[in-house]
């Protein structure tokens, strides 16, 4: 299973980019992946297959009205564990003997 943590930002399309964010969460959203949007990015779990789809619909849905797209992408590929987007978490939180804010 993978993690993809990404964010994608169109360029020359003025300083509020929720609009497109809002487009990426609705194909991310449809996809049925597990995900956890966050204030600078969205991190999606799935088959590295499944996630690279999704990123490649965002950017192609994004570039429908903009000449430029930027996009920073980071995965983590861990065979056989699934269910880290929770996991993660909860284990950082363990140790530290309380909750934190997510």
């Amino acid at each position: 299973m993978v993690l993809l943590e990404f964010s994608i930002s169109p360029m020359g399309t003025g300083a509020s980019v929720s609009p497109y964010v809002a487009r990426s969460l609705d194909i991310i959203d449809q996809s049925g992946l597990d995900y956890q949007l966050h204030a600078m990015g969205t991190i999606i779990e799935g088959e590295l297959d499944e996630v690279l789809a999704v990123l490649q619909q965002c950017v192609d849905a994004i570039a429908e009205d903009c000449d430029r797209v930027t996009c920073t992408a980071k995965l983590d590929y861990r065979r056989g564990h699934s269910g880290r987007l929770q996991s993660k978490v909860a284990s950082v939180e363990d140790k530290l003997g309380r909750k934190l804010k997510t």
